[in-house]
């Protein structure tokens, strides 16, 4: 009984993200919801905003803040390279839309491969990538690092209909599998990736930065 009253909760949590995602005549009352994966604003410096937290300004410590504590700061590196500064929520809400979330930190290469070599702990994780765990001097200073770009992955799967209903026509659209199609907003700092057999992955960066995204899917 008990099994089958939370098989109907977790059924209403998927119904109600996909309501949201699938555009309706209520679509008008999700604008008074922030913090959703489609409100990026364009700041008049050239930065962007989603999520609450502007990309090249706002610090791992920011995003703490809003998001909760219980964020994994570490090195992910994968060899031959020196890897990057990342914190990692296995589940945030974005406006009511939750997903798992990755901030990758604005951190020069000196500085990652220092804090490699004195990371407490180091793990293998999917194929050859390891995670290097900060030692607790560096975590202090990673927390007041800017936030360089965001990668989004939602909970709810949508499709090409519903990405371009909320974020519009993509300026381009790069296919890279038969299975996966990435749509470019590079107005917006946005490479949203479609996997027909996977989950969807939102990555966001500052405009003028955009290039980061485009470049390795050509």
């Amino acid at each position: 009984m008990k099994q089958s009253f939370l098989i109907l909760i977790a059924l209403a949590v998927v119904i109600l993200a996909a309501a949201l995602l699938r555009p309706t005549a209520g679509e008008r009352n999700t604008q008074a919801i922030a913090g959703l994966p489609w409100q990026i604003e364009i700041l008049p410096d050239g930065h962007s905003r989603v999520f609450g937290l502007t990309l090249g300004a706002s610090t791992l410590a920011d995003a703490r803040e809003r998001f909760g504590t219980d964020m994994e700061v570490a090195v992910i590196a994968a060899p031959g390279e020196a890897g990057s500064l990342e914190a990692y929520y296995n589940q945030v809400t974005a406006g009511v839309l939750t997903g798992k979330m990755i901030l990758t930190a604005a951190l020069n290469k000196e500085s990652v491969e220092g804090m490699r070599q004195r990371a407490v702990k180091k793990q293998h994780m999917e194929s050859s990538t390891r995670k290097f765990s900060l030692d607790p001097d560096d975590l202090a200073q990673a927390y007041d690092t800017q936030i360089e770009s965001i990668t989004y992955i939602p909970s709810a799967s949508f499709d090409a209909d519903i990405a371009v209903s909320h974020f519009g026509q993509p300026a381009e659209r790069i296919r890279s599998s038969a299975r996966v199609e990435n749509l470019l907003y590079p107005a917006k700092g946005l490479a949203l990736t479609l996997d027909s057999e996977g989950k969807e992955v939102l990555q966001y960066v500052a405009p003028r930065q955009f290039a980061r995204l485009r470049d390795p899917l050509l």
